[in-house]
Order: structure tokens, then sequence, then C-alpha cells
């Protein structure tokens, strides 16, 4: 299977993932919409997968997928189950006593760390203290799936690991039709979906473990020892459990500064939800393949190859995210209002949700770039540098969020998450380039010249519809809005992919030969 061929295989089960993630938000706007409820659903929400994302997809991944797999190219499948069956050991015992001090110290963790200004709000506080407790358990199902799912993307079985996150969806979308059905009250509605956060992560494991199995890979549980293998993953994980969740760690910034503003939690999550379509599904395929792939390109020795799987992953990535991030810009409100707007989610939410999604969507590109640049310093096992950065760019996101919070409230915070994410890639992109281990090639950059052009001309198509049919757009019937919508966005897509053909930012050959492969698998 081709590069693009595996990011479409990753990148189609995390659109369903992402996909059934709106149904599910578009639930909880009906059932609980904004307010006190969704603020403390949200804020217990994000701890437990902080952890995750730092801890187990961020910090853990980056360092155990390189070593996984040249466990796996160099002493093969008996080597790679021993430094698995090891790696897991030591995992399970820290998961275990990490999740029992939280949760014994989570009201002093939500007084300090989660939201510290919902102690002005004792009702809140005491909610957002029992949704954290029961949803925290996440964290050790989660990091445990994270590893199953890195042992199956170096055997290259991508699919399942994309596939298994609807599960999380699936469940929580079965538990707010049943609320809405008895007419839960929203308290009673939010403590039923942290019990769903937890049942999906044991769902997740299972269907991994099993996965795993299928695959030729089982693994008993030993006793933990400190193996040279597993110390050499802490080496390397130590510095990566900043680099590898930078956008964790400044979206838990900006919630701690969203505390303090009635509904301002729920309002960037309800946005960020819809910014995390096309940045789960690009960024997430792009980071999944790639770094498995360069790590055994440069195993092998074959610098060429490394450099080629970085363009075509670079162009890839902008190919799609640069016209996403200018239609999110350009209409924001009306994407919203479809979505949202019901039940008890207001016309006042979706101005706010949609000023936050414009400012989350300028650093859409940037976000997917970190996944396109990261993984060239993992592969070669540099953490520290990438850590560095993430420092700079927290730095920035704090500063930048504080500064302009008592001006622009929530949107301050989703803009300083972008500008950050700017600093985060300026920084990698120059630091690899001086290196010279990896300079864009001069066919790539041409492309990147014409898909801005493209995007450019996409986005001046859309705002000359927004302006032309506001009767359409804003009109009382959802159908229309709808309809209007869906056509805006089709002929977005005809411009953008219209002037990117004609001017060769997006390689025709490429896409004539996916299509042939399309077709060949579908008539087997």
């Amino acid at each position: 299977m081709s590069l693009i061929g595996k990011f479409a295989s990753v990148g189609s089960a995390t659109m369903a993932s992402r996909i059934l993630g709106f149904a599910r938000e578009a639930l909880i706007a009906a059932a609980i919409g904004v307010g006190p409820v969704t603020d403390a659903f949200y804020a217990a929400f994000r701890f437990p997968n902080l952890f995750r994302r730092l801890f187990a997809e961020g910090a853990f991944n980056t360092a155990f997928i390189p070593l996984f797999a040249k466990q796996m190219e160099g002493g093969g499948v008996e080597a790679a189950r021993r430094f698995g069956e090891d790696v897991l050991a030591v995992l399970m015992t820290v998961l275990l006593a990490l999740s029992a001090a939280a949760m014994l110290a989570m009201p002093f963790l939500v007084s300090t760390i989660i939201a510290p200004g919902f102690a002005a709000s004792p009702e809140k506080f005491d909610l957002t203290v029992l949704m954290t407790r029961i949803m925290f358990p996440y964290l050790f199902c989660m990091s445990l799936v994270a590893m199953f799912s890195g042992i199956l993307n170096a055997m290259r079985h991508y699919f399942l690991a994309a596939l298994v996150p609807t599960l999380l969806n699936v469940i929580l979308i079965g538990v707010l039709l049943v609320a809405l059905f008895w007419q839960f009250d929203p308290r009673q509605t939010g403590i039923w979906l942290a019990w769903g956060v937890f049942a999906s992560g044991l769902a997740q494991l299972f269907f991994l473990i099993q996965g795993a199995r299928r695959a030729g890979y089982s693994m008993r549980v030993r006793r933990p020892r400190l193996t040279p293998g597993v110390k050499r993953l802490l080496v390397l994980m130590a510095p990566a459990l900043l680099t590898g969740g930078i956008m964790q760690i400044n979206l838990l910034v900006g919630q701690i500064i969203a505390s303090t503003q009635d509904n301002a939690i729920g309002l960037l999550n309800f946005a960020d939800r819809i910014n995390q379509l096309p940045l789960g599904v690009i960024g997430i395929a792009v980071g999944v393949v790639l770094l498995p792939e360069l790590s055994r390109a440069l195993k092998a020795g074959d610098h060429a190859d490394a450099q080629h799987l970085q363009n075509r992953s670079m162009e890839f990535a902008l190919g799609l995210t640069l016209p996403a991030a200018v239609g999110l810009m350009v209409m924001p409100a009306p994407i919203v209002a479809i979505l949202y707007e019901r039940g008890q989610f207001t016309a006042l939410d979706t101005a706010m949700t949609a000023a936050a999604l414009a400012a989350f969507a300028s650093g859409l590109p940037a976000y997917v770039l970190t996944k396109v640049f990261q993984p060239a310093f993992f592969a070669r096992e540099d953490m520290k540098t990438p850590m560095w950065f993430s420092l700079v760019t927290v730095v920035v996101n704090i500063a930048a969020s504080l500064l302009f919070f008592p001006v622009y409230g929530h949107v301050a915070i989703a803009a300083a998450t972008s500008l950050s994410a700017w600093v985060n890639v300026l920084l990698l992109a120059v630091t690899l380039w001086r290196r010279g281990d990896f300079r864009p090639s001069s066919l790539t950059l041409r492309r990147i010249a014409f898909m801005l052009l493209a995007s450019a001309v996409m986005g001046v198509v859309v705002w000359g519809m927004l302006t032309g049919l506001p009767q359409f757009v804003g009109h009382d019937l959802l159908i229309v809005r709808i309809l209007t919508v869906v056509a805006i966005v089709v002929l977005a897509a005809v411009a953008y992919f219209g002037v990117a053909l004609a001017t060769g930012g997006i390689d025709r050959k490429e896409l004539a030969r996916a299509r042939r492969r399309d077709r060949k698998n579908v008539s087997h």
C-alpha cells in the first residue's frame, strides 16, 4: 500500500470517529446546552484525556514506536514480544499508582489545575470532582490502548487502531439518546456521560487486545523489571512528555483561564470539536503512519526514502488542511448553527462559538505540520530538541492568553493556541532545515504555493456566496440552511480542486493511481 493509501486508511477510520463526534456534540448541545454541567463535564473529561495524550499517545508512543519498530526490524516478532511484555509490566504498575493517587487528590487537583475558577460555584466544583473521579480510570485503559495501537501500527495494521476510538462516541451517543428519551435532568445526564467515558475505555482496550492476537502478537503480564530496553524507553519518554502533548498543555492552560468566564469551557469545546474534524482526519493519519515508516527508513539507512516520505506527507497534509482552514475562517457561523443551534443551544451561543472556531482554524495548518515535522526528530531518537520548542510555545500560549483574555474573552484562548502552534512549527522547520534532516524539494514548495493560491480563490468564492445569499444562509427553515451550506461547500471544493489541479498544486498522476487502487480494491 502506498503512503497516500495508508493515510487514507487511517483517515477514513478517523473520519468515522469525527462524524460520530459531531453527532455526540449536537446531542450534548440539545440535552444540556451551554451551562454549568457542560463546563463541568468538559473540564473533567479533559483531565484524564490530557494525561492520555501527554503520557500515552504523546510521550509513550513517540518513544515506544521507533524502539518497537527497530526490535521488529532487527530481531523479529519474538524480540519485539519480549520488549513489549517488559514495557507492559512497567506501564501497568505506573498507571495504577498514578490513578490511585490522582483519584484521592481530586478536590485539590480541581481547585489548582483542572478548573480553579469553579471554586466560586460549589455545585459546579463538586460535580467536576465527581465526574473526574468516575472518568480517571479511562487513562489506564487508554494508555494500554495507545500501546496496543502502537504495536499494530508498527506491524503495519493501521485500520483497527484508528477505528476503535469510534466506540467512545457510539457509547456516549447511546447514553445521550437514553437521557433525551427519559428526559434526564442535565446533572444526571452529565454523570451518565462520565460513566459512558469509562465504559468506552474498557471496550476499546478489549477490541485492540483481540486485534493484536489476530495479528499474531499476544503478550503475557510479567513482573515489572527495568530492563535495558525499558530504561531506554524511559530516557526517551522524559522529554517527550512535554513534546508530544504540546496542544494538550496549551488547551489545559486555556481551560484554567477560561474557567473564570461563565460558559467559556463549553463554548471552546464546541468550537474545537469542529476544528478537530480536519485536524483529526489529516493530522492523526499523518502522525500515525509517518513515524513508523520514517523510523523504518532511517533504520535501513535509506535517507532518500525518508526525504520522500516527509515531502509527500507535507503535500498531503497541506493539500487538505489549507482549504479546510480557509473555509472554517470565512464561514464559521453557518456551520456552527447547522450543527448545534437547537434545544438548549441559542443563537448567541452560535455567535460566540463561531468566533472561537475562526480563531482555532487559523492555526489548523500549523497543528498538522507539527505532525509532519516532529516525527523527523522522534525517528532519530531526538526528544530533547522538540521538548525545548514545546516549552517556548507553552510560554507564548500562556502570555498571549493572559494578555488578550480580558479584552476578547474565550476567543483569545483559541487565538493564543493557534499562535503557539505556528511558533512551534517555525522552530521545528528551521531546525530541520539547518541540520539538513529535511528540506522540502522544489516540487513540494511549488505545489504548496499553488495550494495557497487555490485556497485564496476558494475563500473569495465562499465569501461572495455568503454575502450574496444571506436570506438563504440565515433562513428560518433548517433544511434550507443545510442545503445552502452544502451548496457553498460543494462549489468551494470545485473552485479549490479546479485551481489546484490546473496549476499542479495537487499531483494528478497520484490522484489517478489512488482511484485505480480504489477500483481494484472494490473489485476484489
